[in-house]
């Protein structure tokens, strides 16, 4: 009798072993995956290490390192005008563009030049820097002007190949549309996007909590917004960390804006994307409106700095 019971038992622990084994490994591997059918598919958890691999702290005064940048100074619209609408001629002037006590300074001014009212500045990392997924972190201080926009974004570095929006858009931040009637009137008022095609996924962005949703033919997105304190006297950190699961917006290590990265092969977001700072004048953004009585302000960036 007591090798039969011992017997016995032995086959029921097996059996209560097996069945835990199994649950837990479903448990654990089946992660609801955001696509249309919202069916359960194995998905690679990805880990921030936080590595630095790519910065610049802007420590050196004088020119931008153009081992890191280089500045946009040729109008991509039929050789005359900027995207946007924007007002502003981009150009590599001191005046414009600099590193000064440890800051970049993007200053726009108010100056006739090439046909332009307003001059400025834009930067980018295409070819000298590209990533795919990790954390970009910027400290900035917003510049003072009512119509100007400036921005600190990711744009896919296959943009030439394909075009825009399919190669896709990360805004980290963007400043200056509190003056349409359409927006929060807060001058504090501070917004994250990401861009893509309608072929990538469109109407299932639609119900995002906490977002404004934007169909449009020329780029469909998705946005969050914050109002901040202290919007031109105080420098904050702006800064997006990117897996292949999803794409979160941090203003003062403060989330405002989460985007997942829905199951779609023609997803621009696990490829590789570069970094752009500029500072607009006018365009859509701001409704094509600037202060007549505006002469210069200056954007002013302490570091920036990708980890993964």
């Amino acid at each position: 009798m007591k090798k039969n019971h011992f017997l016995f038992t032995l086959v029921v622990l097996l059996l209560i072993s097996c069945n835990k084994t199994k649950d837990s490994s479903d448990n654990n591997s089946a992660i609801t995956d955001y696509n249309d059918n919202n069916s359960s598919a194995p998905v690679e958890t990805y880990v921030f290490n936080n590595e630095l691999v790519w910065a610049d702290e802007f420590n050196e005064d004088g020119s931008i390192s153009l081992d890191r940048w280089t500045p946009e100074t040729i109008p991509p619209v039929d050789g005359c005008c900027w995207y946007n609408g924007e007002f502003q001629f981009y150009t590599d002037k001191s005046d414009n563009v600099k590193i000064e006590d440890g800051f970049l300074k993007i200053t726009a001014k108010k100056e006739n030049f090439n046909g332009k009212e307003y001059t400025s500045a834009r930067l980018n990392t295409m070819d000298k820097f590209e990533f795919t997924y990790g954390k970009v972190e910027a400290r900035a201080k917003i510049p003072n002007g009512k119509g100007l926009w400036p921005a600190i974004w990711l744009l896919g570095a296959n943009e030439l190949e394909v075009g825009w929006p399919l190669c896709g858009e990360m805004d980290i931040l963007e400043h200056g549309d509190w003056v349409k009637e359409s927006t929060s009137n807060d001058e504090g008022l501070v917004s994250s996007a990401v861009h893509y095609h309608e072929s990538q996924n469109l109407f299932q962005y639609e119900s995002l909590p906490n977002t404004i949703f934007g169909p449009n033919p020329n780029g469909h997105w998705v946005r969050g917004e914050r109002v901040i304190d202290n919007t031109y006297d105080q420098f904050h950190i702006f800064s997006i960390q990117w897996s292949p699961e999803k794409i979160e917006f941090f203003i003062d290590e403060i989330k405002h804006l989460e985007f997942p990265i829905l199951s779609n092969p023609n997803t621009p977001f696990n490829k590789p994307f570069f970094i752009l700072i500029n500072l607009a004048v006018g365009g859509h953004f701001t409704d094509y409106y600037i202060d007549p009585n505006f002469t210069e302000s200056t954007f002013e960036i302490d570091y920036v700095r990708v980890y993964q």
